[in-house]
């Protein structure tokens, strides 16, 4: 088994992240979630004398033995510390805070996906889930490399709309915000902080370009292409370089050939020298 403790830390964190936002944003202003979750705090909010945290921990018990049995020894462990964590904080928060009535319906949903989703993207990114549909999202990113934000996002509409028996539309409405930018902020964690563009440059002076991209620090590499219709051979630019860089190079590129075919790709993440290592092949120290 490869249980880290850097990583187990990071997954109490980001239950305590989650936890802390459900009870600020969340239940004192109306708004449910997807999931199990969701459905712990519609209980919650139908019954505010229950303890949340101990509803969400029992209602995620039968899934435990489908996490054991699909995601594997370390993945069930990180599994159980962060629905254990989260029902904790669950808890915790829900005694300690005072719930206040935000008094603007849409900021609540707008910090509360923030605070969610930042909580479930350090969970996701640590190897870990709390429980739940969180289950089934990472079963599905494991196999088929389906976005587990995506995955979240859906199941979490089948929820909300269970819950139009308890909550107004509007706060339904609401709750879809909330949940939406949750998913976002998820898949952020998840493609890395590390996110560039990628340039792959056709151009009659390839060489020339190359190395004024690589004044900037950046490296080149030069593929061989042939192109379809004249059937000469092309030298390729291809590069990835920081979102802040995009424009400098775009300038370099028009003062030596105006001309050139630029193609501007998403990047979601980027390992290696230049991002996450510096020259001699250490990791960066990020201020």
């Amino acid at each position: 088994m490869n249980i880290h403790v850097k990583s187990i830390l990071a997954i109490i964190v980001g239950s305590m992240i989650m936890g802390f936002g459900i009870n600020a944003f969340n239940i004192p202003n109306g708004l449910a979630e997807g999931g199990i979750t969701g459905i712990s705090i519609l209980i919650k909010l139908m019954f505010p004398f229950v303890d949340q945290g101990i509803v969400y921990f029992l209602l995620n018990l039968p899934l435990f033995f489908i996490g054991y049995r699909l995601l594997g020894r370390t993945s069930f462990i990180y599994t159980l510390i962060g629905t254990i964590a989260l029902s904790i904080s669950l808890s915790v928060f829900g005694m300690i805070l005072d719930y206040q009535i935000l008094g603007d319906t849409l900021l609540a949903a707008l910090f509360a996906g923030v605070f969610i989703g930042c909580g479930l993207g350090i969970i996701f990114r640590y190897g870990g889930t709390t429980g739940g549909i969180d289950i089934i999202a990472r079963l599905l990113n494991q196999k088929f490399n389906i976005s587990m934000g995506r995955t979240l996002f859906m199941g979490d509409i089948l929820v909300i709309a269970l819950s139009l028996i308890y909550l107004s539309v509007p706060n339904a409405m609401y709750t879809l915000v909330c949940v939406y930018i949750a998913a976002r902020v998820i898949d952020f964690f998840q493609d890395g902080a590390y996110a560039g563009k990628a340039l792959t440059i056709i151009s009659d002076q390839p060489e020339k370009i190359a190395q004024e991209i690589m004044t900037l620090g950046r490296g080149v590499t030069i593929l061989k292409g042939k192109g379809a219709f004249s059937g000469t051979d092309k030298e390729i630019v291809y590069c990835v370089v920081s979102r802040n860089e995009v424009s400098r190079v775009k300038q370099l590129m028009s003062s030596i050939d105006p001309h050139a075919f630029v193609i501007v790709s998403e990047v979601h993440e980027v390992l290696g020298e230049g991002f996450t290592l510096d020259e001699n092949k250490k990791p960066l120290r990020q201020t």
